[in-house]
C-alpha cells in the first residue's frame, strides 16, 4: 500500500509544505510507514494514534511521550485537522444534529441518536450525494464530492470530545449524508481506524455501513470489513424501485439480493433491510407479502421507517394503521420487523432529511 502521495511529495518538495498529508488520512499501515520513513520505531505510530484518537490533541506538541526533536520533525511533515462544528440543533427528544464546515468550505451533517442503553452516532460519507433517491433530501442538493478518510472519522472524533455526551458514543452507522459504497475506499480505511484498538476503538459489530443498493460494492465489502451491513430496498418489485431509486435500474433486486445471501457476516449477524413505507407506494399488506417473498430465507430483520415529510416533498406518510398492518404481516411470516422510531424529525435530523445548510451563512 502506497504512502499517500502528499507524504512523498512533501518529504523531497518544499513548495509542497502547505499541502501536508494529513495523520487523520492515513490508516494505521500507513501510518505506521510514515513514522517508519522518518527512521523512528513503529510502536510511535500507535502513540500518535493514542494521541489523537484517545485524547483528541490538534497538535504534535501535546504529544508528551514523543521527543521534542521528533515532535519539531512532525511538524515539518505532517499536520492534525479538525472539522469546525458550525451549529448543534437538539430535538426535543434529545437527538442532536451537528452541523461541521470542511476546509473547503462545504457542509456536512451528523446526528446523534440517544438509546436506553447507548449512543448512536450517524456519520455522512459525502458532501451532498449523486445516487438521486425520489424520497431523500439530501439528493436535492446534488453531489459535491466523496469525503476524505479525516472528514469522516473526525464526525466521530470530534463529537467524542467537543460535546457532552460525546464520551458515550458506542454505535456507529454509516447513513447519513452520501451512498458510502459510493466512496469505498475512504469509507474501508476509515472503518479501519474507527475499529482500531490505537484509533477509535470501536468493535467491527458496533459498525454499519448502509448502501442503497451498489452490487459490486457489496460483494468486496465482505472481503474488506467485517462490519454489519445495512441496505436501502423500499420497493418489492424493479419497475417501482428504479422509480425510486434510479440504483434500480443498474442493479435489480433479483442481483441486489444475491449480493446480500453471498456477504459474510458472524453467525450470529443478520442483514439489516431498510423499507421506507410511503403512502400509496409501498406500503400495503400486498407488498408486505411480496417482501416475505423475497426475503425469505435470508438471515436478516427489518427496519420499518415511516416515510419523514420535509417541506415540498411529494411523498406522504401512511396512516398508523398502515404500517401496523404491514408490520404485524412480516411478524406473522417469522421475521424480525421493528417500526423504526424517526428521532429528530422536528429538527430534519431523521433519515432522508439531512441537507446540511447552514442557514444564513451562504451554505
Amino acid at each position: 500500500m502506497p504512502l499517500p502521495r502528499t507524504f512523498e511529495e512533501s518529504c523531497h518538495n518544499d513548495s509542497a509544505v502547505r499541502d501536508l498529508p494529513d495523520v487523520k488520512d492515513m490508516t494505521p499501515e500507513e501510518l505506521e510507514r510514515f513514522v517508519a520513513f522518518t527512521g523512528k520505531e513503529g510502536y510511535r505510530s500507535r502513540q500518535i494514534m493514542k494521541w489523537v484518537y484517545r485524547f483528541g490533541v490538534r497538535s504534535f506538541e501535546e504529544m508528551t511521550d514523543l521527543s521534542k526533536a521528533f515532535r519539531q520533525e512532525l511538524k515539518g511533515l505532517a499536520r492534525i485537522s479538525e472539522l469546525e462544528i458550525r451549529k448543534v440543533q437538539t430535538s426535543k427528544d434529545g437527538t442532536k444534529k451537528v452541523l461541521f464546515r470542511l476546509e473547503d468550505g462545504l457542509h456536512v451533517e451528523s446526528v446523534l441518536i440517544p438509546g436506553k442503553r447507548h449512543r448512536t452516532l450517524c456519520v455522512s460519507t459525502q458532501a451532498g450525494c449523486r445516487m438521486g433517491c425520489r424520497f431523500c433530501l439530501t439528493g436535492r442538493g446534488g453531489f459535491k464530492r466523496n469525503l476524505r478518510v479525516s472528514e469522516i472519522t473526525d464526525q466521530i472524533t470530534v463529537c467524542r470530545f467537543r460535546l457532552p455526551e460525546g464520551k458515550e458514543i458506542d454505535n456507529i452507522v454509516m447513513m447519513g449524508m452520501g451512498e458510502p459504497l459510493d466512496n469505498y475506499e475512504n469509507v474501508v480505511k476509515a472503518v479501519s481506524v474507527i475499529s482500531s484498538d490505537w484509533g477509535l476503538a470501536v468493535s467491527n459489530r458496533k459498525i454499519t455501513v448502509s448502501t442503497c443498493g451498489v452490487v459490486p460494492m457489496i460483494e468486496r465489502l465482505s472481503n474488506d470489513a467485517q462490519v454489519n451491513l445495512a441496505v436501502s430496498l423500499n420497493a418489492t418489485d424493479d419497475k417501482t424501485r428504479a422509480n425510486l431509486m434510479p440504483v434500480g435500474r443498474l442493479y435489480p433486486l433479483k442481483d441486489l439480493l444475491g449480493a446480500c445471501r453471498k456477504y459474510q457476516m458472524p453467525r450470529r449477524r443478520r442483514i439489516t433491510f431498510e423499507y421506507i413505507l410511503m403512502d400509496g407506494i409501498n406500503s400495503s399488506v400486498g407488498d408486505a407479502e411480496k417482501l416475505a417473498g423475497l426475503l425469505r430465507g435470508l438471515r436478516c430483520k427489518i427496519n420499518l421507517i415511516a416515510f419523514n415529510e420535509y417541506p415540498e416533498s411529494e411523498f406522504r406518510s401512511p396512516p398508523a394503521e398502515a404500517v401496523e398492518a404491514f408490520r404485524s404481516y412480516l411478524i406473522k411470516k417469522g421475521f424480525t420487523a421493528i417500526l423504526r422510531a424517526s428521532k429528530g424529525s422536528d429538527i430534519l435530523a431523521a433519515c432522508g432529511q439531512l441537507s446540511a445548510v447552514e442557514r444564513g451563512d451562504g451554505g
